[in-house]
C-alpha cells in the first residue's frame, strides 16, 4: 500500500517535469540565437555556456521522467513494486549530480551576465514576453530587468523543487519504521537534498558576489579576470589584508585561482601551486608559489583566521579537481593540503627556466619528483628533480640549427648540472659514454665518432672539466693509429706511446700534440732508431739507426721535399748482431705509466660507491646504467619516455647483492659467488669488469695489437685482478657494517696474492685472454715458427725411432701397449707410444686459466710416470735425464700450436706461491723441450748421447 507522501511526490514530479519543458519553450530555446553564431568572442564564449544550460536543463527533464516513471509504477502495483523501486530512492546519486550539473551551468552563465547579454540581443522579442515570465514565476517585479528575470525563470522552479523534495522525503521518512529496509535510504536521500539545498545556497551567493565584483573593476582588469569557471571566495575589501614583499592593492581568492591587483597589473597564481604556511604571530601567514613567496597580514587574528581558512580549502578544492559538497571545507581530511603534488606551470621570471613549462610532482612551490621541462626553443628535459633542481637521472634533448637533429643526454643530474654517469648522443652522430662534474665531462669516459664519419675516432681514457687529461688511448681511424699515454687540456701532453697500422712504434715525449725531445722508434722489421723526430714522426736531427742484422747507422737525418729522406753520418758495419730482447722483443710504455695510476678514472666511482655505503641512489650515477640508445627512436618526443632497465630488474637491489655475498664467504662458494657477479654486467663488480674490458680492448685490440705492448698490457690484466678483489672486499665491509660487524684487518700481501692468482685472476683472465694472448703469439710468433718446423720434422720419425733419436733408454719404450697387425713392424708404428700423456697435454689449450694449464702438465708427468711404471712393472720415480727425453717426446707428438706463447702467459700469470714448487720444476722442464726443440742442431742432427739436469736451469 502506498504512503499519501508518495502521491504527493508524484504531483511534485510531474509539475516539475511540466516546468521544465514550459522553461525550455520559453525561455532556453529562445535565449539560443539561430545562425550566424556571434563573431565576437565574449558573445560566442556565452553562447557556449547557453548551449551548455540547455543540456543540463535536458538531462534533468530526463532524469526527472525517469522518477516520475518509476513513480507511477509503484503507484500502479504497490504490492509487487517496492519502495526501493523508486529512482529518487535506489538512484539519488544519479538525481543529484543532474541537479549539480544544472546549478554549475546556471551560475556560469550567471557570473558572466549571458542572460542579460543575450536579452539585450533580443530586447524587443523579451519585453513581449514579461507576461509570460510572471505567470512562469512567482513575485516577479514589473520593473526588473529581462535578464534578471530570465534568470529568475532559470533557477526559482529548481529551488522550489528542491525545497519540497526535502519536506516530503522527510515526512516519507516518518511514515516508515525505524527496521524498514528501506529506512536507510529514505535517510540518505533527505540527507543529499538537504546538502544539495546549501550547495545551491552557497553556489547562487558565489555567483552574486563574483558578478557584483566585476562592476568594481576597470575595463582592461575585468576583462582579464571575467571568465565563467571564476568564483569569488574572499575580498579583501571585506577582510583587509596586506600583502609583502608585493604591496598588492587588492587580493582576490577565487576557487581556482589566488589573484593580486597592483595597478593595472594582475598576478594571477593557480591554487594548485599555492602552499599555506601558518605564520609566526596571530595576523600573518605565508603563501609559496612557484616563483614568489609572501606574507598575508590581516588588521586582527579573525581576519587572519578567514584568510588562511579560506585559502587553504581552496587548495584543497583545487587539488581534488571537484568543488567541496555541500560547502566549502565540508568533509575534508587532513586540515592542510598535501605538500606534494603534480600540476603544470610555465615560468615567467627571467632566469634558465624563463618560459618553460614544468610538468610533474612539486613540493612546497619547486619541482620536486618526477616532471618533464619544455623551453619554447624546443628544449626538453625529463626525469628527477629536487627543490626545483634537475637531481638524479634525467634526459634532455638539445635541438640543434639543422632540421630534426638534437643532442640527447641521458645522465645522472645533481643540483642542476649532469653529475655522475651518462650517455650523450650528439647531432654530429658522436657518442659520450663516461662521468661527468658540474655539466662537464670529467673522470672517465669514451668518446666515440659516428660510423660515416670523414674522420673517425674513438678517444678512451680520463677527462677534466671538459678535456681530455690524464691517461687516454685515442685511436685516429683516418690516419691508422693509435696514441696510448698522457693528455693535459685537450692535447697531447707527456709520455706517450704511438702505434700504427703499419706495425710502426713510436715512443717519446709530447707537449701541445706535438713530439718533444728524443724519443724512439721501432719499424715492423725490428729495425729501432734513437732520435728526433717531426710531428708526423719523420726522422729529423741527430740519431741513431740499429738494422736487425747489427749494422748502425749515426748521424743527422732530414728530409725534403721531392728528396726524401738523407741522412749524414757513419755506418758501422762491423757491430755484432743485437740482443733479440733489445729490439724484437723490447716493451714500450713499461715504467712511463705506472699500472697503479694508469686508470684511476674507472677504479675511483666504485670505491666512491663502496665508501658512500653502496647507497641505491648512487648506483646507477657511479656505476653506470644500461639504456635504450636508438638513434631512430631519438628523433621524436617519445625518446623523453625510454626506458632503462634498473639494477634491481636482473641481479636484485643492492640489500639481496650484500646479503648474498654474506652467505658465501666460504672458499667453493666464493669462487661460484665471484663467478656469477662477474658474469651479469647488472652486478657492481660485473659493471665494473666489462668497464675494465673496454680500456683494455680499445688499448690493445685491432691496431694496438703490437708485440711491443706486451708487458704493457700483462702487468694491467695483473692490476686489474688485485683491484676487483680490492672491490670485493669493499663490498664485504658494507655488507658487514650493515649487520653490525667489522672486517677483519687488512690482508697481508701473501694472503691477497694467494686470493687474487687462486681465485679472481682465473674468474676474470677469460674476459681479457684473446688481446692478452694475441700479443703473446706476435712477441713469441720468431720461436714458435722455429718450434713448429722442429715439431714437423720430429713427426716423421716412427714412435721407436724418435724414442731411439731422443736417447729414451730402451727398458723404457712401452712396446706392450703397442698392437700390431700381422704386416705391421715396431718400427713403422706411429703416435701411439705414451699416448695418454700426449692426449693429456693436449688439453692445455682447452683453458685459458694459468693454473688448470699448469694442473694439466702435471698430470701428464703422472701419465708418463705411470706408463713407465707399468711397463716395468714396478713404481718407478723419473730421474730428470728420463724425464726430459720423454716429456719432449710427448710434446713433440702433442703438437701444440704456438706453445712459446703458451708457457709465457703461464709463467707470467702464475701465482707467485709456486715459484719454487711443482709447478714451477715441471713448467721449466716444459720450457727446456721447447727451447731443445728451436734448436737446428735438433731439427737437423742426432741430439747428444747425455742430458743434464742442470741444463734445465
Amino acid at each position: 500500500m502506498c504512503n499519501p507522501e508518495e502521491a504527493a511526490l508524484l504531483r511534485l514530479e510531474e509539475v516539475f517535469s511540466a516546468t521544465l519543458a514550459r522553461v525550455n519553450s520559453l525561455v532556453l530555446q529562445p535565449l539560443l540565437p539561430a545562425a550566424p553564431e556571434p563573431s565576437d568572442p565574449w558573445g560566442r564564449e556565452c553562447l557556449r555556456l547557453l548551449q551548455q544550460l540547455h543540456k543540463s536543463s535536458q538531462q534533468l527533464w530526463e532524469v526527472t521522467e525517469e522518477s516520475l516513471h518509476s513513480l507511477q509504477e509503484r503507484l500502479r502495483y504497490p504490492d509487487s513494486t517496492g519502495l526501493e523501486s523508486l529512482l529518487l530512492l535506489r538512484g539519488a546519486d544519479r538525481v543529484l549530480q543532474a541537479h549539480i550539473e544544472y546549478i554549475e551551468s546556471y551560475t556560469s552563465c550567471m557570473v558572466v551576465q549571458a542572460f542579460q547579454k543575450a536579452a539585450k540581443r533580443r530586447s524587443e522579442y523579451w519585453r513581449g514576453q514579461r507576461k509570460a515570465l510572471r505567470q512562469l514565476l512567482s513575485g516577479v517585479s514589473s520593473e526588473g530587468s529581462v535578464g534578471a528575470s530570465l534568470g529568475q525563470a532559470l533557477h526559482q522552479p529548481l529551488a522550489h523543487h528542491v525545497q519540497q523534495y526535502v519536506l516530503l522525503l522527510l515526512s516519507l521518512g516518518d511514515t516508515i519504521g525505524e527496521h524498514h529496509p528501506t529506512r536507510e535510504l529514505v535517510v540518505n536521500t533527505v540527507t543529499l537534498f538537504g546538502n544539495l539545498q546549501s550547495f545551491m545556497k552557497q553556489e547562487l551567493d558565489q555567483a552574486v558576489a563574483t558578478q557584483a565584483l566585476w562592476h568594481t573593476l576597470r575595463g582592461r582588469l575585468r576583462d582579464v579576470l571575467c571568465t565563467p569557471a571564476h568564483r569569488l571566495l574572499q575580498d579583501s575589501q571585506d577582510v583587509p589584508v596586506t600583502v609583502a614583499p608585493l604591496r598588492a592593492e587588492r587580493v582576490l581568492l577565487f576557487d581556482d585561482a589566488l589573484v593580486l591587483l597592483q595597478g593595472h597589473n594582475v598576478h594571477t597564481f593557480d591554487l594548485k601551486l599555492v602552499w599555506v604556511d601558518p605564520g609566526q604571530d596571530g595576523c600573518t601567514f605565508h603563501l609559496l608559489t612557484p616563483e614568489e613567496e609572501f606574507s598575508f597580514c590581516a588588521k586582527d587574528s579573525q581576519g587572519q583566521a578567514v584568510w588562511q581558512w579560506k585559502v587553504t580549502w581552496a587548495v584543497h578544492q583545487a587539488l581534488r579537481g571537484k568543488k567541496d559538497f555541500p560547502v566549502l571545507g565540508a568533509g575534508l581530511e587532513p586540515s592542510q593540503p598535501p605538500a606534494c603534488r603534480c600540476a603544470e606551470y610555465t615560468f615567467q621570471a627571467e632566469g634558465r627556466l624563463c618560459q618553460a613549462t614544468y610538468e610533474g610532482e612539486w613540493c612546497r612551490g619547486r619541482p620536486h619528483g618526477k616532471g618533464t621541462l619544455k623551453w619554447p626553443d624546443g628544449r626538453n628535459h625529463v626525469g628527477n628533480f629536487c627543490q626545483g633542481l634537475e637531481h638524479g637521472f634525467g634526459i634532455r634533448l638539445l635541438p640543434q640549427a639543422s632540421e630534426d637533429k638534437f643532442d640527447c643526454y641521458k645522465c645522472h643530474w645533481r643540483e642542476g648540472s649532469m653529475c655522475g654517469y651518462g650517455i650523450c648522443e650528439y647531432s654530429t652522430d658522436e657518442v659520450y659514454k663516461g662521468y661527468f662534474q658540474e655539466g662537464l665531462r670529467h673522470g672517465f669516459g669514451v668518446l666515440e665518432s659516428g660510423p660515416q664519419a670523414p674522420q673517425p675516432f674513438r678517444y678512451t681514457g680520463h677527462w677534466e672539466r671538459g678535456q681530455r687529461s690524464g691517461y687516454g688511448i685515442e685511436e685516429d681511424g683516418d690516419r691508422g693509429e693509435r696514441y696510448i699515454g698522457m693528455w693535459q687540456a685537450g692535447q697531447r701532453h707527456g709520455p706517450g706511446v704511438m702505434v700504427t697500422q703499419a706495425g710502426v712504434c713510436y715512443q717519446g715525449t709530447f707537449q701541445a700534440d706535438k713530439t718533444v725531445g728524443p724519443g724512439i722508434l721501432l719499424s715492423e722489421d725490428d729495425s729501432l732508431y734513437e732520435g728526433t723526430f717531426t710531428r708526423d714522426l719523420t726522422l729529423m736531427g741527430k740519431g741513431k739507426v740499429t738494422f736487425p742484422n747489427g749494422f748502425t747507422l749515426e748521424g743527422s737525418f732530414g728530409s725534403g721535399a721531392g728528396r726524401g729522406l738523407h741522412t749524414q753520418g757513419v755506418l758501422d758495419t762491423a757491430a755484432l748482431p743485437p740482443d733479440p730482447s733489445s729490439t724484437c722483443k723490447r716493451q714500450l710504455g713499461v715504467g712511463a705509466f705506472p699500472v697503479e695510476s694508469r686508470w684511476q678514472g674507472v677504479y675511483s666511482p666504485f670505491r666512491d660507491f663502496v665508501y658512500a655505503g653502496c647507497p641505491r641512489d648512487l648506483q646507477e650515477a657511479l656505476l653506470g646504467f644500461d639504456v635504450q640508445s636508438s638513434r631512430e627512436l631519438r628523433r621524436s618526443q617519445d625518446y623523453l619516455c625510454c626506458e632503462r632497465t634498473h639494477p634491481e630488474d636482473s641481479v636484485g637491489s643492492m640489500e639481496d647483492i650484500l646479503e648474498e655475498l654474506l652467505q658465501h664467504r666460504e672458499p667453493k662458494a666464493l669462487q661460484l659467488y665471484l663467478r656469477k657477479a662477474l658474469s651479469n654486467s647488472l652486478h657492481p663488480l660485473g659493471k665494473l669488469l666489462r668497464t675494465l674490458m673496454l680500456t683494455f680492448q680499445a688499448t690493445y685490440a685491432g691496431v694496438g695489437a703490437n708485440k711491443h705492448l706486451q708487458e704493457l698490457a700483462q702487468e694491467e690484466v695483473k692490476q686489474h685482478a688485485q683491484e676487483l678483489w680490492a672491490a670485493y672486499r669493499g663490498l664485504l665491509r658494507v655488507a658487514l657494517e650493515r649487520k653490525g660487524q667489522a672486517l677483519e684487518e687488512d690482508e697481508d700481501t701473501e694472503t691477497r696474492d694467494l686470493q687474487v692468482h687462486g681465485l679472481v685472476l682465473p674468474l676474470m683472465l677469460p674476459s681479457f685472454y684473446s688481446e692478452l694472448f694475441t700479443l703473446y703469439l706476435l712477441l713469441h710468433e720468431q720461436e714458435d715458427s722455429f718450434y713448429s718446423q722442429g715439431i714437423a720434422n720430429l713427426s716423421l720419425f716412427p714412435d721407436t725411432q724418435l724414442l731411439e733419436f731422443l736417447d729414451v733408454q730402451k727398458h723404457l719404450w712401452p712396446l706392450k701397449d703397442l698392437t700390431l697387425t700381422s704386416n705391421q713392424r715396431y718400427s713403422l708404428v706411429r703416435d701411439k707410444c705414451f699416448l695418454s700423456a700426449t692426449e693429456c697435454l693436449q688439453k692445455i689449450m682447452t683453458t685459458v686459466d694459468p693454473r688448470e694449464k699448469l694442473e694439466v702438465l702435471e698430470r701428464t708427468y703422472g701419465e708418463i710416470e705411470g706408463t713407465v711404471s707399468r711397463v716395468l712393472g714396478r713404481e718407478y720415480k723419473l730421474p730428470m735425464d728420463d724425464l726430459l727425453p720423454l716429456l719432449i717426446y710427448v710434446v713433440s707428438r702433442a703438437r701444440i700450436q704456438h706453445l712459446g706463447a703458451e708457457i709465457h702467459l703461464i709463467r707470467d700469470m702464475m701465482d707467485p706461491n709456486h715459484t719454487g714448487g711443482l709447478y714451477d720444476f715441471l713448467l721449466t722442464a716444459l720450457e727446456s723441450c721447447y727451447e731443445h726443440i728451436q734448436k737446428e742442431d735438433m731439427r737437423l742432427h742426432r741430439l747428444p748421447g747425455h742430458w743434464h739436469a742442470r741444463e734445465l736451469w
